[in-house]
C-alpha cells in the first residue's frame, strides 16, 4: 500500500520540479506597477506574437482610416504612447479603428492597438477613450501576456503530473478528481491572477491618462457607465475581471495621486 502511494507521488514530484525549473529559468522584471514578475516569453517573442495577432485582426475586419472618430483615436493613442515613457520606448506602436458593434478595445504586446467603433459611444469623449486605451496599453507595458504564458504553463505542468499520478484509477473517479483539481486551479489561481492584472492595468492606465493630460476622474464615470451596461455579470470570484463596484472603489482611492500627475502635466 505504501509502495503504491509513493509510486503515485512520483509524477507529482517530477511536475513540481519541472514547474520550479520553468519559473527559475524565466526572465524576471519589475513591471510598471512595481511588482516583480516572471515572464514566459522574451520581448522579441511577445512582439512577434502581437504583430501576428494584429495582422490577423486587420485581415478579418474592416477598418476606418479617416474622419473624426479616427482622428480622435489616433490623437489619443499618440498622447498615451508618449506617456508610457521607458516602458513603451521600444514598442513599434500602431493603432487601428475597427468597424464593429463590440464594446471593446485591446493593445497587443509590442504596442499594437485596436479600438472597436462600438466602444466610442460608451467612451463619450476623448478622455473616456483614454480610460479604455490607457488600461489596454498598460496590459502591454506590464507584459501581462508573457506573465500569463508562464502561469498557464506552470498550471498545465502540475495538472499533467496530477493526471499521471491518478493513472489506473476508476475512469469516472479519475475524471471527477481531475475536474475538481482543474476547478480549484481556475478559481484559486488563474482567475485571481487575471483580476490582479486588470487592477494593475487600471492603476497604471490611470497614471498614463493623467500624464497624457486627460482628466482621471473620467475613469470613474466610464466604469460607472460600463456597470450600467453589464447587469447580470458573473460574480467576481468566477470572473477574470474584478467586479465593477470593486474597480470603481479602487479607482476612487487612486484619484488623489492621479490628479497630482494630471495637474502637473496640464499646468493646472
Amino acid at each position: 500500500m505504501k509502495g503504491r502511494l509513493l509510486i503515485r507521488l512520483v509524477p507529482i514530484a517530477i511536475a513540481l520540479f519541472v514547474a520550479f525549473m520553468q519559473r527559475c529559468s524565466s526572465e524576471k522584471i519589475v513591471n510598471e506597477a512595481g511588482r516583480t514578475v516572471r515572464l514566459g516569453l522574451n520581448p522579441q517573442q511577445e512582439a512577434q506574437l502581437g504583430l501576428q495577432a494584429y495582422q490577423q485582426t486587420l485581415s478579418t475586419n474592416r477598418t476606418i482610416t479617416s474622419g473624426e472618430q479616427y482622428d480622435m483615436v489616433k490623437r489619443c493613442a499618440q498622447r498615451l504612447e508618449a506617456a508610457t515613457g521607458d516602458a513603451g520606448r521600444d514598442f513599434d506602436w500602431k493603432v487601428s479603428l475597427v468597424v464593429s458593434d463590440q464594446v471593446n478595445a485591446f493593445c497587443l504586446p509590442g504596442g499594437k492597438i485596436c479600438v472597436y467603433t462600438g466602444i466610442i459611444p460608451v467612451a463619450q469623449s476623448e478622455a473616456g477613450l483614454a480610460v479604455v486605451m490607457g488600461h489596454e496599453i498598460a496590459h502591454a507595458t506590464n507584459h501581462h501576456g508573457a506573465e500569463r504564458v508562464l502561469q498557464e504553463k506552470t498550471a498545465n505542468t502540475l495538472l499533467t503530473g496530477a493526471n499521471f499520478s491518478l493513472g489506473g484509477m476508476d475512469p469516472a473517479q479519475h475524471r471527477q478528481i481531475m475536474g475538481l483539481i482543474g476547478a480549484g486551479a481556475q478559481l484559486g489561481y488563474i482567475l485571481p491572477f487575471s483580476r490582479d492584472h486588470e487592477s494593475e492595468a487600471d492603476s497604471v492606465g490611470l497614471r498614463y491618462m493623467a500624464r497624457a493630460g486627460y482628466d482621471p476622474t473620467e475613469a470613474v464615470r466610464f466604469w460607472q457607465r460600463m456597470m450600467q451596461m453589464s447587469k447580470g455579470a458573473p460574480p467576481q470570484f468566477l470572473s477574470t475581471h474584478p467586479a465593477h463596484e470593486t474597480r470603481i472603489q479602487r479607482l476612487k482611492a487612486e484619484l488623489p495621486k492621479a490628479m497630482e500627475i494630471y495637474r502637473a502635466a496640464s499646468g493646472r
